[in-house]
């Protein structure tokens, strides 16, 4: 497969991420379990690798641009690290049954943020609770086991329940950074050899490093409603093919 494909898969998943706040990893891992035909560990496993530069550089720009709660971003690290390392170790010991149930979950938060951003009110500036740490911690376990989930499964939640969009998408964005870096190193430890693949790599990490910087200000620039429109409407719709591709 051609090495800019991967650029161009990088690319994509990221402007769609920094922008929503989720799908790099659920973009590149069904492009990779779909076309290049790797298994799930190995997709998850893979996809996790890149995203440790590009997850930076989102971060970076985030801060710069001043979308990130600073207190919340401490919160989600250190239960999303944790998260990561045990679904890691779920991925390689017992598999990937879990997708389903999460598709299934995804779908009715796509459709409460749909409902709150037709709603008076959408993106409350509302503060974060206690709920936070163990949102982290299954966030960063769906992440692992599922090739990608921290967004999807964090940023969805926490906008549903009436934060405001930007500031989570940033925060979320700069926390990802360290939980893929403790993902990414369970893996290692556990099965992967990265050294096959880094074509695969090198090509998700230059596509989506470029993409970071502009999804990062798109994110400043979207109105909130709207956001939360694309957010919802984005989360139901792949999530309904994910559910359908799966039970297929």
């Amino acid at each position: 497969m051609e090495f800019t494909t991967f650029i161009l898969i990088g690319f994509a998943a990221q402007l769609i991420d920094g922008t929503l706040g989720m799908a790099y990893g659920v973009s590149c891992r069904t492009f990779l379990r779909s076309m290049a035909g790797l298994p799930p560990v190995v997709a998850s496993a893979v996809v996790h690798c890149a995203e440790i530069p590009v997850t930076l550089v989102s971060g970076i720009s985030h801060l710069t641009l001043k979308n990130v709660d600073k207190r919340l971003l401490l919160q989600l690290v250190v239960p999303g690290a944790i998260g990561g390392v045990l679904g890691a170790w779920f991925l390689t010991s017992v598999g990937d049954g879990l997708e389903p149930f999460i598709d299934v979950y995804l779908i009715i938060m796509g459709g409460v943020i749909l409902f709150r951003a037709l709603g008076r009110q959408p993106g409350e500036d509302r503060k974060s609770g206690g709920y936070v740490y163990p949102l982290g911690l299954a966030g960063g376990f769906l992440d692992a086991t599922g090739g990608g989930g921290w967004g999807p499964v964090v940023t969805s939640t926490m906008i549903a329940g009436g934060h405001n969009a930007k500031k989570t998408i940033g925060s979320v964005n700069a926390a990802e950074f360290l939980v893929t870096i403790a993902e990414t190193t369970a893996f290692a430890a556990l099965m992967v050899d990265f050294g096959q693949y880094f074509r695969i790599i090198l090509g998700l990490v230059i596509g989506g490093v470029i993409a970071a910087p502009l999804a990062a200000y798109f994110c400043t620039r979207v109105p909130i409603r709207p956001l939360m429109g694309a957010v919802g409407v984005f989360i139901i719709c792949l999530n309904v093919y994910n559910l359908i591709s799966a039970l297929a």
